[in-house]
């Protein structure tokens, strides 16, 4: 059912409610929305679900101020985010570049939606920095295990004592192709980035990680828990 709209003796309207507000001011929902969370359109003012006529004619009357303020990208998942950024800049953009733009602060997950995550559309029209996009599609570059174990030439045993011993935290987890969508991920990834960063670590001797023949226990097995752990 729809909602019941409030009116006066005189036929006017006295309140109206989340649908109808923003039919009033001509935004589609999610522009609403967001004018909300930015404090452009005050809290409803009637029973917390409903705003006065009041309100909702002062706030019709700052309508282009707001959508000149709220932008014209909706929120968006990965995938679509990733192609805007593709045909922007003119270079291949993966989704997992979202992620790196979010650790940066640079374009937010601020939502989900059936358990994708959503970026801020407004943070995303804003975005131009050519150099910055560049050195997150690198540094955000995700591998699995057995990836990330071969990009620092070593073996796997060797890969999860940096794991267990939270030098190497995953950057995101995905699920396995037998998985069901409802299910928890089970697959890490890690940043090239945090690889690279202990590939210069002077805590770790990588020529004797990497001279430990096969079968012998890994120098990586000192190792001391991170100190932020």
């Amino acid at each position: 059912m729809g909602e019941v709209s409030g009116k006066a003796g005189s036929g006017e309207r006295v309140d109206y409610g989340p649908q109808q507000f923003p039919d009033r001011l001509g935004f589609e929902l999610w522009r609403f929305e967001r004018a909300l969370a930015k404090g452009l359109i005050p809290p409803a003012d009637i029973g917390g679900r409903r705003w006065s006529a009041a309100v909702v004619e002062e706030v019709a009357g700052r309508a282009e101020e707001i959508r000149g303020a709220t932008g014209s990208l909706p929120d968006m998942g990965g995938v679509r985010a990733a192609a805007l950024l593709e045909e922007r800049f003119g270079m291949p953009v993966a989704p997992e570049v979202l992620i790196e733009l979010d650790r940066l602060g640079l374009v937010e997950c601020v939502n989900s939606y059936k358990g994708w995550p959503l970026y801020d559309g407004l943070a995303l029209e804003h975005f131009t920095d050519r150099a910055v996009l560049e050195k997150a599609k690198r540094d955000g570059r995700l591998l699995n295990r057995t990836a990330a174990a071969r990009r620092l030439r070593v073996r796997a045993c060797d890969f999860d004592h940096l794991t267990k011993a939270n030098w190497l935290r995953p950057a995101t987890w995905v699920h396995s192709g037998w998985q069901r969508r409802r299910d928890t991920p089970v697959v890490a990834l890690y940043r090239l980035g945090d690889l690279e960063v202990l590939l210069v670590h002077p805590a770790i001797d990588w020529e004797e990680v990497r001279a430990t023949s096969k079968g012998r226990p890994s120098a990586l097995a000192r190792l001391s828990p991170a100190p932020d752990a």
